[in-house]
């Protein structure tokens, strides 16, 4: 099973969904892990409390990549509720294989960049701890 996880990320990693910048973003919001050098940003269109388009561009590895591929297709059409509701658990879900402490922070960057990204367009303070 694990290998079917496998290609799953190696696939977003080299085709990713939603990749690019959009013209006219509510906003964008760009985090860094300094410890890999992976850099992720995602430019939401926010209408109606929902997120109507997302897009993220960046560098990094192939589970920081394909982790923000797959946010961004569980996040389009979704409430600003339920982005911010998601956590780790959801990442990991998505990814499907367990992810050593070393890669966590690569597998988590782009939840970052998605919520801060969140709590910008609704303009509340942004709680760290909301990653666990």
């Amino acid at each position: 099973m694990d290998d079917l996880y496998q290609q799953n990320i190696l696939d977003h990693w080299k085709h990713p969904r939603n990749s690019g910048r959009l013209d006219s973003p509510t906003v964008s919001y760009e985090a860094i892990n300094p410890l890999c050098g992976d850099k992720l940003r995602f430019d939401l269109l926010i209408e109606d409390e929902t997120v109507k388009d997302v897009l993220f561009s960046g560098r990094g590895c192939a589970i920081s990549q394909a982790a923000a591929s797959m946010l961004t297709e569980e996040v389009k059409g979704k409430s600003l509720a339920e982005v911010r509701s998601l956590g780790k658990a959801d990442v990991l879900e998505l990814l499907g294989i367990p992810i050593g402490y070393s890669r966590l922070k690569c597998a988590l960057l782009g939840l970052k960049a998605l919520k801060v990204g969140v709590y910008t367009a609704i303009d509340e303070e942004w709680d760290e701890d909301e990653l666990l």
